[in-house]
């Protein structure tokens, strides 16, 4: 069984999310890194905050923002 289109596009918007939120790139920077205008990344990004509801969801976010956050750290410190 391969990737569903919906698996895939919820995936690419939390990593729109998350390089808004932990990045702090603006929308557009966000949507031209992800091959996207400016307007999709403000949907992915009210999608996932109403998504965070539930908790699994949130669950996996959390970690993403962690990971993400750790990564930036350790860049920085180079």
């Amino acid at each position: 069984a391969g990737r569903s289109a919906m698996g895939v596009a919820r995936v690419r918007q939390i990593g729109m999310y998350v390089a808004h939120v932990i990045l702090g790139l603006n929308m557009t920077e966000v949507g031209r890194g992800f091959g996207r205008d400016r307007t999709t990344v403000q949907h992915a990004c009210h999608l996932v905050e109403d998504m965070r509801d539930d908790d699994d969801f949130d669950r996996i976010v959390n970690m993403v923002e962690r990971v993400t956050a750790a990564a930036l750290r350790q860049s920085e410190a180079r």
